[in-house]
């Protein structure tokens, strides 16, 4: 029986570690901060596996939808060999406020090449990282550094936390009365994101870890809803 080779795409999205690998391609990292009084930004892909791939890569913004991310990233595909790195390079191609974070998905898919004449299966691996544009006007100070500044408060099982400053807060882990809060991700600048309580938990003790800049949480913080 001839089977079809047919690829599939498995999407992950990494939120810690300083590195990410996956079916033998390496990525450099599991953020990229755009440091705003740079010219650009960069990350490293890495393939120490035997089989070449393809590499496919683009920025998105936070709904995936039609509007166009304001960056460039080059190259956007090339072949990555056997013990090969090839570095990319993101450069802002348009205006983003200077006042505060903004936030995109980097996206890097990588394509392995089939045998010929083999029918056989291929597995492409889409990672999906954070890319935070952070302006000059906000360097010098670490977005956990201001993470006492976060505001809490809840409605039925739905937690909501308020972002006054003007840094994306990426969680790494909330828990209420002891329980941990499952699917956390982040809150905005200026903004309020909710996430849903665990069954059972309507108040008590709140603790919470943001990741910083390297991918790893920070010291725990405390308060309490």
């Amino acid at each position: 029986m001839n089977f079809l080779r047919k690829t599939f795409i498995a999407s992950a999205l990494i939120i810690a570690g300083a590195s990410v690998a996956h079916a033998g391609v390496i990525i450099g990292g599991t953020r990229v901060i755009y440091d705003g009084n740079k010219k650009e930004a960069s990350i490293s892909v890495n393939n120490p596996d035997a089989t070449p791939y393809l590499i496919q890569s683009w920025i998105e913004t936070l709904n995936g939808g039609v509007e166009k991310a304001p960056f460039i990233i080059t190259p956007p595909l090339y072949r990555l060999d056997k013990d090969q790195q090839n570095v990319e390079r993101i450069i802002m191609a348009g205006a983003l406020p200077q006042d505060k974070e903004s936030l995109y998905w980097l996206n890097i898919k990588a394509i392995p090449s089939a045998p010929k004449k083999e029918n056989s299966l291929q597995v492409a691996v889409k990672t999906r990282i954070k890319l935070i544009y952070r302006p000059e006007a906000l360097k010098g100070i670490a977005p956990e550094e201001l993470a006492e500044k976060l505001t809490w408060s809840h409605s039925g099982d739905q937690l909501r936390v308020t972002n006054p400053t003007p840094y994306v807060m990426n969680f790494n882990q909330i828990s209420v009365g002891g329980k941990q809060l499952e699917d956390v991700s982040y809150v905005l600048p200026g903004a309020t994101a909710q996430f849903t309580l665990p069954k059972g938990v309507s108040s008590g003790a709140l603790t919470f870890t943001v990741i910083n800049d390297y991918g790893g949480p920070g010291k725990p913080h405390k308060n309490a809803i």
